[in-house]
C-alpha cells in the first residue's frame, strides 16, 4: 500500500490528533522479520487503527542514512555512501510496499529538510549552554590513519558472561549493553583488522546533568557537518542526529511540520522500536528537546518489542541469519499470513521465537480452520440458491433481541469489542488481536448451537436472525481485523459487495461502537452480497521443511545452495502457492 496520497493533514483543533513514528531502519541491510514486527509493522497496526476509530493521524517513518553502519556497507560493496542509500532506501521502501504498510510520508534522513533543522536544534542548545566540551579517549587506527567511529571497531564484549567476541563499539548485539569502544577487550579496526591504539581527541556532550531534572519531571509525566568552527572535522553522533529524522522527514511531508511537532497540548505522540533504542529515545532524544527551551511535542506513549528470535537462534542482519523482507514475498505465502503471525507472535514482554512449524500451525488452524472457516460458512449459505439459501440476498430478521442464543452472542461480542478497543487504545496490540479472533470463535459456537442448516427448514424465522447476525459478524470482523491483516479485510468487504472506502469505520461520535454490539444491525435486510472464496489455504507439512531448509544457514550459505541445485529450488517454489 505505501504511502498516503490523500491531502497533507495537520492537527484539528478538538481532535484527537495522533502522531505516530516508527524507529528509522538503517540502509545498510534489507529488513529481517524482526525488524519489520519491532517498529514498522507494530506502528502500522496502530495507525490503522487510529483511522478505523477516524482519528487524525500521521505515520512517519524512513531510512536512517548517516552514521558509520553505511560507511561500513558502502565500503563492503564497494561503491559510495550515496549509492548504498540509494539502493537500500529503495529496496526498504518495496519490501514495506509489499507488507502494505500504511505511511503518510516514508522519506530519509539525507535531506536539506534533516540539516537544517539538527543544525538549528543544536545551535539552540549551544546559545542554551546545554552543550559541554570535553576531551576523550578514542581509539585510532595508524594503518587508516583516522579515529575509529564507534561501528568502525568490533572486539569482545567486556561484560561478565557474555563474552560475545563480535561486539561493535557502541553496543553488543548479543547482550545489547551499550560500550565504549575502548571497553572492548581485542578490538580490532573493522577495515583493516588491525589493533587500534589510543588518542585524546576533543568532542561537543550533550549536557545530560544540566537536563536531568526537567528530563525527570518529562519522565514522570509522560552525517551532518557540526555548525561550529573548532569542529568542523567532526560529524553529529548518530543518536544525536537519527532521532530529529521524525521531524525533517515531517518536514518533508508538510511545510507546517511544527502544527505536529510544536504544540504539546493538542498532539499526542506514539513511538515505536525495539528495546535496544529505548535510552535514546526516553533520555536523549527528549533531553535534546527540552535543551532548546522551545515547546516540542513530546513522546506520550512508548511502545517497544523484546527481539523475535530465529529457529535455533537471533536474527542478524550483519551475518545475514533469518529470513528477510525479501525472502517473505518470495515465498508465496501472502503477506496477510506474514503480518497475522508476527504480530500473534510479537515480542511485547519477552523474547519470542520465529519457528516454521510455528508458522503453519497458526495458519491452519487459527486462519483456515477458525476464521476462514466461519466467513466462508457463513457466506456460502446465504449465496444458495433459494430453497437451500438465500440467494445471495441478506434476510430479514425482526425481533432478533429476543432470540435468546442470539442476545447471549451479543452479550459475549460487546464484551469483546469493549476488550479490543481497551487493549488497542493501551497498544496492546496482541491482546487486540487475539480478542479479535476470540469473536470469530464465538461465531463458529454460535452457529454450531443454533445448526442453522435445520433452522432453515424447521424455524424459518430463527434461521434468518442466525444468518443475518453472522454477516453482521463476518462484517465486524473485517472492520476489527484491518489494522492487522488489511488485504483480508478488503477481500471479504468486497465478498460482502461492500466499499472499504465507505464502509471502514469504528467511530464512537457516529455510533459504529455501539451498533457493532447489535451485530444483526450492522448489514441492511436486502442487500446483496458477492461471491464467497476460501480466503485461507493449507501449509502442507513438505511446503514447511522445504521452508525450513531453504532458509537455514547465513545468506551466504543459501546462495551457495541455491547455485549449486537452482531448478529443484525453482519447481518447489513454483508449486507453493499458499495464496487466500
Amino acid at each position: 500500500m505505501g504511502e498516503q496520497t490523500s491531502p497533507r493533514k495537520l492537527p484539528v483543533p478538538g481532535r484527537r490528533n495522533i502522531l505516530i513514528t516508527s524507529a528509522l531502519p538503517y540502509v545498510n541491510n534489507v529488513p529481517h522479520l524482526g525488524n519489520i514486527i519491532g517498529c514498522v509493522l507494530s506502528a502500522d497496526v496502530f495507525a490503522r487503527y487510529c483511522r478505523l476509530r477516524e482519528y487524525n493521524t500521521v505515520y512517519i517513518c524512513g531510512t536512517d542514512e548517516y552514521g558509520t553502519a553505511t560507511e561500513t556497507k558502502a565500503m563492503e560493496e564497494n561503491c559510495s555512501p550515496k549509492e548504498i542509500c540509494d539502493k537500500y532506501h529503495a529496496i526498504h521502501k518495496e519490501v514495506y510496499n509489499w507488507f502494505n504498510i500504511s505511511f503518510d510520508e516514508f522519506g530519509r534522513t539525507s535531506t536539506p529538510q534533516q540539516t537544517e533543522i539538527c543544525q538549528s536544534i543544536f545551535h539552540r542548545l549551544m546559545e542554551n549552554k546545554c552543550l559541554s566540551e570535553n576531551t576523550m579517549q578514542q581509539l585510532y587506527c595508524e594503518t587508516c590513519q583516522r579515529f575509529l567511529a564507534d561501528r568502525f571497531v568490533e572486539g569482545t564484549c567486556p561484560i561478565a558472561g557474555c563474552n560475545y567476541e563480535s561486539a561493535r563499539g557502541d553496543q553488543c548485539e548479543k547482550c545489547g549493553k551499550l560500550l565504549n569502544p575502548t571497553e572492548l577487550n581485542d578490538p580490532k579496526c573493522k577495515v583493516c583488522r588491525n589493533t587500534p591504539c589510543i588518542r585524546d581527541t576533543d568532542h561537543i556532550f550533550l549536557d545530560l546533568p544540566l537536563l536531568s531534572d526537567k528530563v525527570e519531571k518529562y519522565v514522570n509525566e509522560m552525517s551532518v557537518v557540526v555548525p561550529h568552527d573548532k569542529y568542523k572535522d567532526k560529524v553529529f553522533y548518530v543518536w544525536f542526529d537519527a532521532p530529529i529524522g521524525y521531524i525533517s522527514i515531517t518536514a518533508c511531508y508538510t511545510p507546517d511540520w511544527e502544527k505536529w511537532w510544536k504544540d504539546p497540548d493538542n498532539v499526542e505522540l506514539y513511538q515505536f522500536m525495539g528495546k535496544d533504542n529505548v535510552q535514546f529515545h526516553t533520555v536523549m532524544f527528549p533531553s535534546t528537546l527540552i535543551g532548546t527551551g522551545e515547546n516540542w511535542t513530546m513522546m506520550k506513549t512508548i511502545s517497544v518489542t523484546q527481539y523475535l528470535n530465529y529457529e535455533t537462534g537471533k536474527f542478524s542482519k550483519s551475518k545475514g541469519i533469518g529470513v528477510f523482507g525479501n525472502d517473505a514475498k518470495d515465498t508465496n505465502i501472502p503477506a496477510d499470513v506474514w503480518r497475522y503471525y508476527l504480530l500473534t507472535n510479537r515480542p511485547e514482554v519477552s523474547d519470542t521465537l520465529f519457528t516454521w512449524v510455528d508458522l503453519q500451525a497458526k495458519l491452519n488452524s487459527e486462519l483456515l480452520s477458525n476464521l476462514g472457516n466461519f466467513i466462508n460458512r457463513v457466506l456460502s449459505f446465504v449465496a444458495k440458491p433459494p430453497g437451500i439459501g438465500y440467494d445471495l440476498v441478506i434476510p430479514d430478521a425482526s425481533n432478533a433481541e429476543s432470540h435468546q442464543l442470539t442476545k447471549v452472542l451479543a452479550e459475549n461480542v460487546a464484551k469483546l469489542i469493549d476488550q479490543y478497543l481497551d487493549a488497542m487504545e493501551k497498544v496492546k496490540l496482541k491482546q487486540g488481536l487475539k480478542t479479535a479472533m476470540s469473536i470469530s470463535t464465538e461465531g463458529n459456537g454460535y452457529l454450531q448451537e443454533s445448526q442453522f442448516w435445520r433452522l432453515y427448514k424447521k424455524d424459518p424465522s430463527s434461521c434468518a436472525i442466525v444468518m443475518k447476525t453472522s454477516v453482521g459478524l463476518v462484517y465486524l470482523l473485517a472492520c476489527l481485523l484491518e489494522p492487522f491483516m488489511p488485504s483480508f479485510s478488503s477481500e471479504v468487504l468486497g465478498q460482502l459487495n461492500l466499499s472499504p472506502e465507505v464502509h471502514l469505520s469504528f467511530n464512537d461520535e457516529k455510533g459504529d461502537v455501539e451498533k457493532a454490539k447489535r451485530p444483526w444491525d450492522l448489514l441492511p435486510s436486502g442487500h446483496k452480497i458477492g461471491k464467497p472464496e476460501p480466503l485461507f489455504k493449507e501449509l502442507k507439512d513438505e511446503e514447511v521443511e522445504f521452508f525450513r531448509q531453504k532458509f537455514a544457514g547465513s545468506q551466504a550459505d543459501r546462495i551457495t545452495k541455491a547455485e549449486a541445485d537452482p531448478q529443484r529450488i525453482a519447481e518447489q517454489l513454483e508449486t507453493t502457492k499458499i495464496t487466500g
